[in-house]
């Protein structure tokens, strides 16, 4: 009816060939770009380009910055600095948290252990006081 497969139970594929081909290129290719990559000549070539960028680049980065810098300031938004000091601000205070955190765990564990502590008992609310039948007798009397 259709294609008949052949004594293997698979199709015949006229790219099968190119594949394979294709395969062994790439793998030679892989092997010698592996063995050029990890040469200590190709490390100094590409350090020299990298240091060479990033000279040539300096002087756009910091305009950049610069225009940057005056833009948010337009905008009325912080900055990286200003983020940054935020931060920083933020960690310290978060420190000093910690810190009297465990000072007063220390504090509590030491009144524990010495038990002489006075044991908090709660408070009522306060009453109203009551009005003596005198009282009342003379508020009557200032009315009249």
């Amino acid at each position: 009816m259709g294609e008949d497969p052949n004594q293997d139970g698979k199709r015949f594929d006229p790219l099968d060939a190119w594949r394979g081909v294709r395969d062994i290129y790439m793998d030679a290719w892989s092997k010698n770009m592996v063995e050029m990559v990890n040469t200590e000549a190709y490390a100094q070539a590409t350090g020299a380009m990298l240091d060479t960028y990033l000279t040539a680049s300096t002087p756009f980065r910091e305009a950049l910055e610069k225009a940057m810098v005056k833009t948010l300031e337009q905008l009325a938004m912080p900055t990286r600095a200003d983020v940054v000091s935020i931060a920083e601000r933020m960690t310290n205070i978060e420190m000093r948290l910690d810190d009297l955190d465990a000072k007063l765990d220390t504090i509590q564990r030491l009144i524990t252990q010495a038990g002489a502590g006075p044991q908090p008992q709660p408070r009522k609310a306060p009453q109203p006081a009551k009005k003596t039948v005198a009282a009342k007798k003379t508020t009557k009397r200032g009315r009249k």
